[in-house]
């Protein structure tokens, strides 16, 4: 369910409540738009065994809105997770928005079903040669599946990554449900925004996208 709290690695609040006295000063995280996989899942529940599976055209309109909105927000750059349609959607954004894009695997999804397969960094740089790949292995993503324990730590990893940079309240991070989940306990709609405070763990809406 779309906005709904519980305890976990952040402290989310109230759907829509901002966070007080922190506009504008806070990280913004974007779960990715929606994919080919997502399309065929929501609909069906089973997984259509597409790995590393690209934006739909719904995807990309959902990113293009997502850019509108973080042209208000001041930011640096985009940090965003290794699977392509996290990459399609930094894109979109960055090229709407002339920010640099970061490449960040501990934001990637939790390893659950084919979509979680991804591509080789390899081949990967060779579709995106303007970007930088090579604090990845070229075999990035877990063999097998990530247990809840492991998607946690690798939150609070992400986290601590964060507080550790001057910069981090000028990004955006392009990301995953499980992640996502795992670091503010929202569970989100693609296209959705949120901002995040990494040291206090609280989020809100930024802005809900459009449910289809």
């Amino acid at each position: 369910m779309v906005g709904t709290c519980r305890p976990y690695i952040g402290n989310c609040l109230a759907e829509g409540k901002p966070l007080a006295g922190r506009p504008g000063i806070v990280m913004i995280l974007l779960r990715h738009g929606q994919s080919e996989f997502n399309v065929v899942y929501s609909a069906t529940r089973v997984d259509p065994g597409i790995p590393d599976p690209r934006l739909t055209e719904e995807g990309r309109r959902q990113a293009l809105a997502a850019a509108e909105v973080l042209r208000e927000e001041s930011l640096d750059r985009i940090v965003t997770s290794p699977y392509t349609r996290a990459l399609e959607t930094a894109e979109i954004i960055a090229g709407k928005l002339g920010l640099e894009v970061e490449i960040e695997p501990l934001v990637r999804e939790q390893r659950l079903f084919h979509c979680d397969i991804g591509s080789p960094r390899a081949l990967l740089a060779e579709r995106w040669p303007a970007l930088d790949f090579a604090r990845l292995e070229e075999r990035w993503w877990p063999d097998l599946d990530e247990s809840e324990g492991r998607l946690s730590q690798r939150a609070l990893s992400f986290r601590d990554l964060m507080k550790s940079r001057a910069h981090w309240r000028r990004l955006a991070v392009v990301t995953h449900w499980g992640f996502i989940r795992a670091l503010t306990g929202q569970r989100v709609p693609n296209g959705h925004l949120l901002r995040f405070d990494i040291i206090s763990g609280e989020a809100s809406d930024l802005a809900p996208a459009e449910t289809t």
